[in-house]
């Protein structure tokens, strides 16, 4: 297990340090640095990495929607615009719809902010419920959402 542990370790330091468009690129790196990983290993370590590839303007690059404050921001901002469908909410509640596959990435990069207006989120596939601290919380994370996937 520390193995992994070390691995995702490296992984999370590639990414945050270099611009990482591909999986091969990611699988290229980690071999200069002897990980031998294979394309299976290395998906399933993104997947549990919760690792989304975003578009910038240099192009392509993942990121993970746990790293620091700004970095989550950032990871948010860059997110949202490619996965945001829609969003609606009654009450306390807020139903978001993304992209296929997109769910997961955007509730993780929401979840990593740690709004004062989020108490946490669920994500399928292309939904995310996203429970908030009360009626005025919605309506402020509704607001801020739509505004950052503009």
């Amino acid at each position: 297990m520390s193995n992994k542990r070390e691995r995702h370790s490296a992984i999370l330091e590639l990414i945050r340090t270099r611009a990482v468009g591909s999986q091969e690129d990611l699988r290229r790196l980690l071999s200069e640095r002897d990980w031998d990983v294979t394309q299976s290993t290395l998906s399933r370590d993104m997947k549990e990495l919760r690792l989304a590839r975003v578009q910038t303007p240099a192009g392509p690059r993942y990121t993970s929607p746990s790293g620091a404050g700004e970095e989550r921001h950032a990871a948010l901002s860059a997110l949202l615009p490619q996965l945001f469908v829609r969003i609606e909410g009654v009450g306390v509640l807020l139903v978001m719809r993304t992209t296929a596959g997109g769910a997961e990435a955007a509730a993780a990069a929401l979840d990593a902010e740690d709004s004062p207006d989020l108490l946490g989120s669920l994500a399928g596939d292309d939904t995310v419920l996203l429970i908030c601290r009360s009626e005025a919380a919605r309506e402020r994370l509704s607001r801020r959402i739509q505004a950052m996937a503009r």
